[in-house]
């Protein structure tokens, strides 16, 4: 494993990388509230066939952006930060890894070169209103009027206990370790971190509104498809791994007995259900 930075505009990417610099490449795209460093078990066991990069995104992890005064934290953002940094890394041909945050910024990435995306990995990486549970009704609230009383009410999601419950609930007892979930609580008392998170949660609108955009780039591409689903996630619910099928009929979905964040208990498993993937589709 080796650790760098890419600048792109003002902002200072960092990202973790492993596997052969002439291997296939695999983009792994992380979400909230956590960093590249979700990947640390899955990294290694792809790294022998593949060319493994995970960046942490504007906001997220050790990647240094600019203040809210001069920075959009939107997903819109994101994905104009992830452009420039596949071309400043040269990267005309990856593979995507989609999860929660990632989802929305990997498909931005998608439909801006299809030709370069050679497959799709989504852990709960939702692109459909299937998948959305009843837990998202604060941040709707949000999103539907976008009230000073509205945005303190979504804080409440940034809390230590609400980052333990997204690594926590679902996954089979005593399998996750505390590690992931203590880093992403520190990640969160940096200096304006939870109001850049409340501005990623209003924007989050913006990904619902392209759902249908995203689903016609599918039926479009017809990229290969895998969803591997924690299927007790609270947040993206399992029909939203099903939903694939409507638009990418030879996608490939498989159920995991995990939570959100499946890769803690499930990492191997995942790895597995890649390789083979991958392999079958010459990659």
């Amino acid at each position: 494993m080796t650790y760098a930075t890419q600048k792109v505009g003002d902002v200072e990417v960092f990202y973790r990388e492993a596997g052969p610099a002439d291997a296939p490449v695999l983009l792994l795209l992380h979400g909230f509230p956590t960093a590249g460093h979700m990947f640390r078990d899955l990294i290694p066991a792809l790294a022998d066939r593949y060319r493994v990069i995970a960046p942490d995104l504007p906001g997220f992890g050790n990647t240094i952006a600019p203040p809210r005064a001069a920075f959009e934290y939107s997903f819109d953002t994101l994905a104009e930060v992830m452009a420039g940094f596949v071309d400043a890394l040269g990267l005309k041909r990856y593979a995507l890894y989609i999860f929660d945050y990632g989802a929305p910024t990997g498909l931005r990435l998608a439909m801006r070169y299809p030709e370069r995306v050679t497959a799709i990995v989504t852990q709960n990486g939702n692109a459909y209103v299937e998948g959305l549970s009843q837990e998202w009704e604060p941040w709707q609230a949000y999103w539907r009027n976008p009230t000073p009383e509205n945005r303190e009410t979504c804080r409440a999601s940034l809390s230590d206990d609400a980052i333990r419950f997204q690594h926590q609930h679902g996954a089979p007892a005593g399998r996750v370790s505390p590690d992931g979930a203590a880093l992403d609580m520190h990640y969160m008392r940096r200096p304006e971190a939870e109001e850049v998170q409340l501005d990623l949660i209003l924007s989050y609108r913006t990904n619902v509104a392209l759902y249908p955009a995203f689903q016609q780039y599918f039926r479009d591409r017809q990229p290969p498809l895998l969803a591997a689903w924690g299927k007790n996630d609270a947040f993206f619910i399992p029909p939203g791994a099903e939903a694939y099928k409507r638009d990418l009929p030879k996608a490939e979905v498989h159920l995991l007995d995990a939570g959100h964040f499946a890769l803690e208990t499930h990492h191997a498993e995942i790895a597995a259900l890649m390789r083979d993937f991958l392999g079958r589709q010459g990659i």
